[in-house]
């Protein structure tokens, strides 16, 4: 592989094979939250702090909603899943996420490749499922956005 044909942000030798996106996760997924243990524990190479940039968090019924802001960012993990793991966790992500394919009517979540940011500031592009365009609108209009973008520290 070349570094023309490498996805951007990642090192050599953690590149994942095609369509193979590591995971943006902001709130019940987070390691220490009830949601990192049921679907994640076990499943992960890595897990490191990161930022998705121009998105805001609201409220949610127990678990937060991110939406697309430009100039604002959010808080939380960047997860590697483990050799042979992708797919199953891509499944039980999508279920839990209520995220039926692109553009679904039932979406709750859309899951999206956004670029993220390690704490060095390396971009690294990932699978972020983000409000739905319905949902996100009403958040917009009414919704309670988590000071700072950080669902730990609300």
């Amino acid at each position: 592989m070349t570094s023309a044909d490498r996805p951007r942000g990642h090192a050599e030798g953690t590149v994942p094979p095609t369509g193979e996106l590591p995971f943006f996760v902001y709130g019940t997924l987070r390691p220490g939250e009830v949601n990192h243990d049921l679907f994640l524990r076990g499943r992960t190479a890595a897990e490191e702090p990161a930022r998705l940039p121009d998105a805001a968090l609201y409220e949610g019924p127990g678990y937060p909603y991110a939406v697309d802001r430009p100039g604002s960012a959010i808080a939380g993990e960047l997860i590697t899943p483990a050799p042979g793991a992708y797919r199953e966790l891509l499944v039980a992500l999508d279920l839990l996420e209520e995220y039926a394919g692109p553009g679904h009517p039932a979406n709750i979540y859309d899951r999206t490749a956004r670029e993220t940011l390690r704490r060095d500031g390396t971009p690294v592009r990932a699978w972020v499922y983000l409000a739905a365009p319905v949902l996100a609108r009403r958040l917009a209009r009414s919704g309670t956005e988590i000071p700072g973008g950080d669902w730990l520290r609300r």
